[in-house]
């Protein structure tokens, strides 16, 4: 009895839900931390693409850094890139449709790539007319789509994407924020949707590969276990 009672007691051993719930909450939180730095990259390189062109002008005051950029735009893209990523492989298990379209690092990195270029033949090229630039970019961003996506909720969400995001900017430029210069479509240009819609689906992609890789680490530690 005495030898029991001078036994040491043992820490008891989580069980394995509250092990799942606490890994799973850590890894999203790990997620979202990436995503929000991957969206803060991507928004100084493209932000700085358009600057140089002259398609955005922000006033003076604000362009405070060395990749003349306003310092809330860095932030702001980085918090929305990080929604974007966690909603689009969220929608997906609600949906209860799987995205299983080109899972590999490889073609999320073509996909980004790809979303650059657009970006970049908005501010280098010259076309004859906006209508001509907006639908050329109109077509790229589906082709993005169709190309590294193919999946309803992607393009039902890169469209809700694109539709807030131009009202956001139309309310940035109405209360003087920051300007384009010849804006065409009300405040703003109209090739503008079709950015955001690529950035959209790129975001998800980045999103969901991270998701599928969270996955298959738990898998594995499951397995161990």
């Amino acid at each position: 009895m005495a030898e029991n009672d001078a036994m040491p007691t043992l820490p008891k051993k989580c069980g394995p839900y509250i092990s799942s719930v606490t890994s799973c909450g850590m890894n999203l939180v790990i997620r979202g931390i990436v995503l929000f730095f991957i969206g803060v990259f991507l928004a100084l390189v493209l932000n700085l693409l358009q600057i140089q062109r002259n398609v955005t002008l922000f006033p003076p005051d604000v362009i405070t850094s060395i990749f003349s950029s306003a310092w809330w735009v860095p932030p702001c893209c980085g918090t929305a890139s990080a929604v974007i990523g966690l909603l689009y492989p969220c929608m997906d298990r609600h949906l209860g449709e799987p995205h299983k379209f080109k899972r590999e690092w490889s073609s999320v990195m073509r996909c980004v790539a790809v979303f650059v270029g657009i970006n970049h033949a908005s501010a280098k090229v010259d076309f004859a007319n906006n209508i001509q630039l907006s639908l050329t970019l109109a077509a790229l961003s589906i082709g993005l789509w169709w190309t590294f996506d193919r999946s309803r909720s992607g393009f039902g969400l890169g469209v809700g994407i694109a539709f807030l995001a131009t009202l956001v900017s139309q309310f940035l430029v109405y209360n003087g924020v920051y300007q384009y210069t010849s804006p065409d479509f009300l405040y703003v240009r109209s090739w503008l949707p079709c950015i955001f819609f690529a950035g959209g689906i790129t975001m998800g992609n980045i999103g969901r590969q991270l998701a599928m890789y969270e996955c298959k680490v738990i898998a594995e530690k499951s397995h161990e276990d």
